[in-house]
C-alpha cells in the first residue's frame, strides 16, 4: 500500500506542476491506480477522483485513445455503460488496439447481461493469450452467471498462471471467488478464498466485509460487529453501516442499530444523488432489508433492472415485489 501511495503521489505531483507533464500511458496509470486504491480501501471518493482524473486526461488530450479508454473504465465503474461504449468506439476510431478494446467491451456486455457477446470476447482473448487476465476474466464471467464451481476452476487456473509480483491482482481474484461462494451460502469455501486474499493484502476492505458477513452467519456476531464498526467508520461506502445495523438489530434493541441505519440511509441518499445508475441495486437492497421501505426498494430495483437486465436484477425486483405484497 505504501508503494501504491507513493506512485500515485509521484504522478499527482507531475499533474500539479502544470498541464502536459503526463503522457497518455501515465495518465492511464494514474487513473487505474487511484481507482485501485479506492477499491482496496472501500473508498468511493477515490473512485470519483479517478473519474475526475480521466476527464482531465481527455480534456488535455481529446484525441489520445489511452485517455478515452481510461475514461471508459471509470464510466463503466459507475454503470454509465453507454458513455463507456461510446468512448471505446472513439478509441477504436483513433487506432487503439482492437483486442484490448474487445476486453473492455466484454466487461460492459457482461455487466448488462449480454452474456453471449461477453463470452465470445473472453474466448477470443484466451485463444490469443492464455494468460492470467484472460483466465481470470472467464472466472469472473462464470461467477456472474452463478456457475461458481466452473468459475473456481478458471480462478484456480489464473492463480497458477500468475507471473507478477504484485499482490493486488491475486487478492482481487481470490476475493471475487470468495464472494461468489458466499452468494451461494457456502461459507466454508468462501472463507478459504477470502482469508487467502486477506493474507496477501491485509488492508483489503471488501474481503474484510465479506468475512464479517460469514462470521455473522455462523453465529459469531460479536466478531462481525467489531470488524464492521471499524469499516463503517473508515469507509464512505454505506454498505458496511447497513451490514452493521442489520446484525445489531438482530441481536438487541437500542440506539446503536438505529444510528447505523440512519448513517447508511444518508449515505445511500448521497450516492443516489451523484451516481444513481451505480447504486440503485445497493440502495434497493438496503431499503428492502434494514432500511424498512420495500416500496422504495421496488422502485430502485426496477430502475436497476432497466439498466442491467440480468438474472440478479430480476431476482431483486421479484424479492421487492414480494415484500411490497406482504405489506399491503
Amino acid at each position: 500500500m505504501s508503494n501504491l501511495d507513493a506512485r500515485i503521489e509521484g504522478l499527482m505531483s507531475q499533474v500539479a506542476r502544470g498541464r502536459g507533464h503526463l503522457a497518455g500511458d501515465e495518465w492511464g496509470e494514474l487513473v487505474e491506480l487511484t481507482a485501485l486504491r479506492g477499491h482496496v480501501l472501500g473508498r468511493i471518493d477515490e473512485a470519483e477522483r479517478a473519474a475526475s482524473l480521466a476527464e482531465a486526461c481527455v480534456g488535455q488530450a481529446p484525441h489520445d485513445p489511452r485517455c478515452l479508454v481510461a475514461r471508459a473504465r471509470t464510466a463503466a465503474h459507475f454503470h454509465r455503460f453507454p458513455a463507456a461504449l461510446a468512448d471505446l468506439d472513439r478509441a477504436a476510431a483513433l487506432g487503439r488496439d482492437a483486442q484490448a478494446l474487445n476486453k473492455e467491451r466484454a466487461a460492459v456486455h457482461q455487466a448488462v447481461g449480454r452474456y453471449d457477446e461477453a463470452l465470445a470476447a473472453h474466448r477470443q482473448a484466451l485463444s490469443l493469450r492464455h494468460d492470467f487476465t484472460a483466465l481470470a476474466s472467464l472466472g469472473a464471467y462464470h461467477a456472474e452467471r452463478g456457475e461458481v464451481a466452473k468459475a473456481e476452476r478458471w480462478f484456480l487456473a489464473a492463480r497458477r498462471g500468475y507471473r507478477g509480483v504484485s499482490p493486488f491482482p491475486l487478492a482481487m481474484l481470490e476475493s471475487q471467488c470468495g464472494h461468489a461462494w458466499l452468494a451461494h451460502d457456502d461459507f466454508a469455501r468462501a472463507r478459504i478464498w477470502l482469508e487467502s486474499a486477506m493474507r496477501r493484502l491485509p488492508a483489503y476492505v471488501p474481503a474484510q466485509g465479506h468475512l464479517a458477513e460469514i462470521d455473522a452467519a455462523e453465529g459469531r456476531a460479536a466478531v462481525a460487529i467489531g470488524h464492521l464498526r471499524r469499516l463503517a467508520r473508515d469507509s464512505d461506502d454505506p454498505q458496511y453501516a447497513a451490514q452493521l445495523a442489520r446484525i445489531l438489530a438482530a441481536g438487541a434493541a437500542g440506539a446503536e442499530p438505529e444510528f447505523w441505519r440512519a448513517h447508511a440511509a444518508a449515505g445511500y441518499e448521497r450516492l443516489m444523488a451523484r451516481h444513481p445508475e451505480a447504486y440503485a441495486d445497493h440502495a434497493a437492497e438496503f431499503w428492502l432489508t434494514v432500511g424498512g421501505d420495500p416500496q422504495r426498494a421496488l422502485e430502485l430495483a426496477r430502475q436497476n433492472l432497466a439498466l442491467r437486465p440480468t438474472p440478479r436484477a430480476r431476482l431483486l425486483v421479484d424479492r421487492a415485489r414480494s415484500r411490497v405484497g406482504q405489506h399491503q
